[in-house]
C-alpha cells in the first residue's frame, strides 16, 4: 500500500513526465505493430482481434511479473521502487487536470478558437464549430469518464493484485481506445478489445458512484444529488461503464451532459445525462477539476482504510 500512495503522490505533484519513457507508450506501440501480423493471419477478424488482444494483455501481464521478479530478487529496495513506476504510469489524475484546465485557460485570458484546438487534444469529437457552452460539456465528460479510466480501475486492479494487474489493465484500456472502435475497419478486429475494456471497467465504474458521492459530501454536500444521478442516469449512457462517474459528476457540479455531438462529420444524439440546471460556463470546468483530486484522495483514503 505504500508503494500506490507514493505513486498517487507522485502523479498529484509530477503527472506524466512526457520526456521519460513510458510503458503506457510502448503499450500503444506493441499494439500497432502487432495488429497487422494479425490481422494477416486469421480469416475472421473477430477471431484475430480476440488473439490480438489476448496476446496484448499476456504480453504485458507476463512482462511486468518477469520485471518485479527480477528486481525482487536484486534488492528489495529496486522491487520497491519498480511497484511505484509502474503504478505512476498507471495514473493520469494531474495530466487529465491539466489538460481540462488548458482549455478553462484559453476560455478564459484567449480565444474561443484556442479553447477548440485544446479540447480537440483529449477529445474524440469534432471541435471547430463548438460554443462555449459546448466545449465545457465536452471538458467535463471527459474528465468524468476518465476519473475512472486514469485513476479508479487502476488503483482497483493494484489493489486487487499488484502493480502487474495495475498495468495489464492500462493494456486493455489502451487496446480499448486503439481498437475498440465501431466503425468499418474495427467493428469486428475491435470487438474483443472493446469487450474486455466493458468487463475490466463494470465493478470501478459502479464503485465511482459511491466515491464521487463521498467526494462531493466533503466539497459540495451533494452526496444524495450524486448516488441518484449516478445509478438512475449512469443506465442511460451507450457505454455499459461511463455514464456511472459521468453521471455522478453531473450530479455533483449541477450540470446536464449527453446531447447533440458530431463524430467524423456525423451528428450523434446521445441521451441526457442529470437534471437540467446548472449553466455550462467556464467555471464548471475548474469546480470539475476540484471534484476530480477530491475523488482521487477519497479513493486513497478508502484503500488506506480497506489495507488497515
Amino acid at each position: 500500500m505504500v508503494e500506490i500512495v507514493v505513486a498517487y503522490i507522485l502523479d498529484v505533484f509530477i503527472g506524466d513526465p512526457l520526456k521519460f519513457p513510458h510503458p503506457i507508450r510502448w503499450i500503444g506501440n506493441l499494439i500497432a505493430k502487432l495488429e497487422p501480423r494479425f490481422r494477416g493471419t486469421f480469416t475472421s477478424l473477430r477471431v484475430a482481434g480476440f488473439f490480438f488482444s489476448l496476446t496484448i494483455i499476456l504480453l504485458v501481464f507476463f512482462t511486468a511479473q518477469l520485471i518485479l521478479y527480477i528486481t525482487l530478487i536484486a534488492h528489495p529496495i529496486f522491487y520497491s521502487m519498480t511497484c511505484i513506476l509502474m503504478i505512476f504510469y498507471c495514473f493520469s489524475i494531474k495530466s487529465l487536470a491539466d489538460s481540462a484546465q488548458a482549455v478553462y485557460i484559453c476560455l478564459k485570458e484567449s480565444t474561443i478558437d484556442d479553447a477548440r484546438k485544446a479540447l480537440s487534444m483529449i477529445v474524440g469529437r469534432d471541435t471547430k464549430e463548438l460554443e462555449e457552452r459546448e466545449i465545457v460539456r465536452a471538458t467535463v465528460e471527459t474528465v468524468s469518464e476518465n476519473s475512472v479510466d486514469g485513476f479508479i480501475s487502476p488503483l482497483f486492479y493494484a489493489m486487487l493484485g499488484g502493480p502487474a494487474f495495475a498495468l495489464t489493465y492500462k493494456a486493455i484500456n489502451t487496446l480499448d481506445s486503439m481498437v475498440g472502435y465501431k466503425n468499418e475497419k474495427y467493428v469486428d478486429f475491435g470487438w474483443a478489445s472493446a469487450r474486455m475494456d466493458d468487463i475490466a471497467n463494470y465493478i470501478p465504474a459502479r464503485i465511482s458512484v459511491f466515491i464521487i458521492a463521498f467526494a462531493s459530501l466533503i466539497y459540495n454536500y451533494a452526496f444524495i444529488a450524486v448516488i441518484k444521478s449516478g445509478f438512475i442516469y449512469g443506465r442511460c449512457h451507450t457505454s455499459p461503464n461511463s455514464g456511472f462517474p459521468e453521471a455522478s459528476f453531473a450530479g455533483s457540479l449541477k450540470v446536464q451532459l449527453g446531447g447533440s455531438s458530431r463524430y467524423n462529420g456525423k451528428l450523434v444524439e446521445k441521451p441526457l445525462i442529470g437534471e437540467e440546471g446548472g449553466t455550462m460556463t467556464c467555471s464548471v470546468i475548474k469546480d470539475t477539476n476540484r471534484l476530480l483530486f477530491w475523488v482521487s484522495f477519497v479513493s486513497i483514503t478508502f484503500c488506506l482504510i480497506i489495507s488497515a
